[in-house]
């Protein structure tokens, strides 16, 4: 039994013990300047996330693709083999890699008015396939598409290839009132005033996909449409511009596969290489079922064959104007080769949020 001052001089020790050493420890710290003032606060440290977030400054992604003058597709570049300008002026990348591992979100479009008819079944069955061997489940999504005067949502964007799959069976031709065949409409409208029967409206179902599918796909993934099509476009409030805006202010790459009635007959060429070229994609104009298939393997082995490139723009006003972007090729040896690169056509700047 310990006697009552015996304890008491037990604890205080074991008390002036304690504070000793958190005197020392205290003292082993840098002291602020104001010892008076309140102890600073810890320093953060940043983390992945918050690096990437900029708030003052915008950052451009762009995918391009490089071909020789065979158009094999050049997948050793350097970033020292070319150079990116902005509306006319050169600018710094701040990354270069190529890329095949970014999640794909990705629209198939089939175009199923009249001048389809007879194609439509080797359409479908090119597209299955590419599908088979294209999407990767754990990382990308598609959506199934179909249209004539209007657009409808055959399968929303899901990484389910089998609901993709019977997407792609119950796409068929309807045909309007009054059709005879070969693409061909007798009679008079229909009484409820519906014009879209028998038409075709192209520009309107890429502007509808662009905004309201390909835009709010998520972050950091590469979106792509594959339009299936003879580029004829009959009917619709959209032009080709518009089309290739709402593709460009989604980041989508058009991809553009010509087919008409017996594969060739009455395809736009023209409008299809334009609204493809303006977005960073290229058209296909398949001849035969071969080709067909030719056509999708090619879009799959380019898809996997891309740069990404970025930078910070040295204009970095926030008006929303379109800003032109061209990438050169600066290697002497590249340029010999006739090396072409192929890249949207540029972007539109983002605008100050709204209070």
């Amino acid at each position: 039994m310990f006697s009552r001052n015996a304890l008491l001089a037990i604890v205080v020790t074991a008390v002036s013990a304690v504070w000793l050493i958190g005197f020392s420890m205290a003292g082993a710290q840098q002291m602020p300047p104001n010892p008076v003032s309140k102890a600073p606060s810890p320093t953060v440290t940043p983390t992945p996330d918050d690096e990437v977030i900029k708030v003052d400054t915008e950052v451009v992604n762009v995918l391009f693709t490089a071909q020789d003058h065979n158009r094999r597709l050049l997948t050793d570049l350097k970033q020292g083999d070319i150079r990116l300008l902005e509306d006319g002026k050169p600018q710094e990348l701040v990354a270069f890699s190529r890329q095949v591992d970014l999640p794909l979100s990705l629209a198939i479009l089939i175009d199923t008015s009249a001048s389809q008819e007879r194609t439509l079944p080797e359409e479908k069955a090119a597209a299955a396939a590419f599908l088979e061997t294209v999407m990767r489940p754990a990382k990308d999504e598609v959506c199934i598409i179909s249209f004539t005067g209007e657009a409808t949502l055959e399968q929303g964007m899901t990484n389910n290839l089998s609901r993709l799959r019977r997407s792609i069976d119950k796409v068929k031709f309807v045909p309007p009132s009054g059709y005879i065949g070969g693409g061909v409409i007798a009679g008079t409208p229909p009484i409820s005033g519906d014009t879209t029967a028998g038409s075709t409206a192209i520009w309107d179902a890429i502007w509808v996909t662009s905004d309201e599918i390909l835009g709010p796909a998520p972050e950091k993934t590469r979106r792509a449409i594959i339009l299936v099509t003879d580029g004829v476009n009959t009917s619709g409030k959209k032009k080709l511009d518009d089309a290739v805006q709402a593709a460009l202010k989604s980041e989508a790459i058009i991809y553009s596969v010509g087919i008409g009635d017996n594969f060739y007959s009455g395809v736009d060429r023209g409008s299809l290489n334009k609204v493809s070229e303006r977005t960073g994609g290229r058209a296909y104009f398949p001849r035969d079922e071969r080709e067909l298939r030719e056509a999708f393997q090619q879009i799959q082995e380019e898809m996997r064959s891309q740069y990404l490139i970025a930078y910070e723009p040295s204009n970095q006003i926030r008006d929303g104007s379109f800003r032109k972007i061209e990438i050169e090729v600066t290697n002497p040896q590249l340029q010999k080769d006739k090396t072409k690169l192929t890249h949207r056509q540029g972007y539109f700047a983002k605008t100050v949020p709204k209070k």
